[in-house]
Parts: C-alpha cells; sequence; structure tokens
C-alpha cells in the first residue's frame, strides 16, 4: 500500500520538546565548564613562601566530571525514548543532578581541600596552609546542577507528552485505486478510454 510522508503539526504538548534540551544540557555543561576549573588559587605553605598547585572542581569532587557526561546522554537518551521509558531516564537524569549538587557542596568544604593539598604536597606542611576560595564555578556548578535536576524531574512529570525525535512526520495511507468490480468492468473501462487504475 502506497504511503507518503506527512508533516505532524507541532502542538502546546510538543513544545518543551525544544526547551527542555536546550536547559536541561546547558545544566550539564555547566557543571561540565566548572568541574575543569580551579576552585582555589593562591594556595601557600604555612610559611608563605611557597605556592602549591590548585585543584579543581573535578580534584575536590571526582563524580561531577562523569555526572555531567551522563546527564547530556540521558538528555539524548529522554529524547529517543518514549512513555515509560522516558521517565525512567528522567528519573536517572534527576538523580544525576542530586549527586552532582551534593558533589559541589562537598568540594567546597575546607576539609576536602586541606586533604587534596595535603595528598599532593607530601612534604610540605599543609594543616595550617592558606587559600583563596573562587566562588565562581561552584556558583555555577551548583546552578547547572539545579537544572540538571528539575530537567530529570520535568522529563518524569511531563515527557509523555512530548513527541520523539522519529515522531516528526507521521505515516499517511494514501488512497486506495478504485478496482474494477470484475473483469468485464476492467474492459469496458479500457474500451471507454478510461484508466481503469486511475485515482477518482
Amino acid at each position: 500500500m502506497a504511503t507518503r510522508m506527512a508533516p505532524q503539526r507541532d502542538s502546546g504538548r510538543g513544545r518543551g520538546r525544544w526547551t527542555w534540551p536546550a536547559v536541561t544540557a546547558a545544566g550539564c555543561l555547566l557543571v561540565l565548564l566548572a568541574a575543569g576549573r580551579a576552585w582555589v588559587t593562591n594556595a601557600r605553605d604555612p610559611g608563605g613562601l611557597a605556592e602549591m598547585a590548585a585543584p579543581t572542581g573535578g580534584d575536590l569532587s571526582p563524580v561531577l566530571t562523569p555526572l555531567a557526561l551522563a546527564g547530556l546522554a540521558g538528555v539524548v537518551a529522554v529524547l529517543a525514548a518514549k512513555g515509560l521509558g522516558r521517565r525512567l531516564i528522567g528519573a536517572l537524569l534527576a538523580l544525576c543532578g542530586l549527586a552532582a549538587a551534593l558533589g559541589t557542596w562537598t568540594a567546597t568544604d575546607d576539609a576536602g581541600v586541606r586533604t587534596w593539598l595535603r595528598e599532593h604536597h607530601v612534604l610540605a606542611g599543609t594543616a595550617s596552609a592558606t587559600w583563596d576560595t573562587v566562588a565562581l564555578w561552584p556558583v555555577l556548578a551548583g546552578l547547572g546542577a539545579a537544572l540538571m535536576l528539575a530537567g530529570g524531574v520535568a522529563a518524569v512529570a511531563w515527557g509523555g507528552r512530548w513527541a520523539g525525535m522519529s515522531d516528526r512526520y507521521e505515516r499517511t495511507s494514501a488512497p486506495a485505486a478504485p478496482r474494477p468490480a470484475d473483469d468485464r468492468a476492467l474492459w469496458d473501462a479500457l474500451d471507454r478510454g478510461d484508466d481503469p487504475t486511475a485515482s477518482r
């Protein structure tokens, strides 16, 4: 049976398909960006003479980068899935956002910074080391984690109403050509000069 491809009209329910991935992916990218930047600067030994290497957000919380990458994969998976599968992936995405938020919180703890400095500067007395905290990157990481969490919750709550990536076009059947009732009707049509296979 012949088929034709007809564009499916966008509805209010499908609009979230375009806004949601942009916002959620932006959250993942914020976490990924912040995890690669130094959250501590001007770290020095107790004498204040030797400057120590500064840890990044990913150093202080190694889960941030994997969670951001998993979140980006989850955005694509939500768009490709349907129904219950989409909601399950949305729930996993929300968990990634929650874990990223917790990872951001733990990375800002002074004890974690001191531990990292002690492990990477064994010969220095890090018990009284000093450093400056860069507030921008933890804030951006927290914002990104919040967007991931919100995106996952939205996918669970409303994802079932969004059109999938393969739903842009729907297959519709072309009208079937009328068939002659019997062979005699076929020959009569040919005698009249009509094409019995043409659509009427």
